[in-house]
């Protein structure tokens, strides 16, 4: 079966004094992944969903992630908008990188 390696990296924009500050990535990773929050030490809770929890995925290490082809699209326009270097290969996945997606699919 075939997947799709992606490689990213995004960086901070030094044109747009916005997306210099650190706030830029963490909201990038708020987006992508998804993240747990807590407000005032830890009274209230809340998870603000990613788009990675839609898709099935392997992550490997940071800006390193195994999808299927089918999901490729989505994931690269995500990217496309934080103006993120990327770089994909097709890859043959092994049986336990099969049995990982495919659970996450059903």
């Amino acid at each position: 079966m075939q997947g799709k390696r992606v490689v990213f990296r995004v960086y901070k924009n030094t044109e747009n004094v916005e997306k210099t500050s650190p706030t830029f990535i963490n909201r990038f990773v708020q987006k992508f992944y998804g993240q747990d929050t807590t407000n005032h030490k830890g009274k209230y809770k809340h998870h603000r969903h990613g788009l990675m929890e839609d898709i099935t995925h392997i992550k490997l290490i940071r800006g390193v992630i195994i999808i299927l082809e089918s999901d490729l699209e989505k994931v690269l326009n995500f990217l496309k908008e934080y103006n993120a270097e990327v770089y994909t290969r097709d890859i043959t996945l092994t049986h336990e990188d099969e049995k990982t997606l495919n659970k996450e699919n059903q």
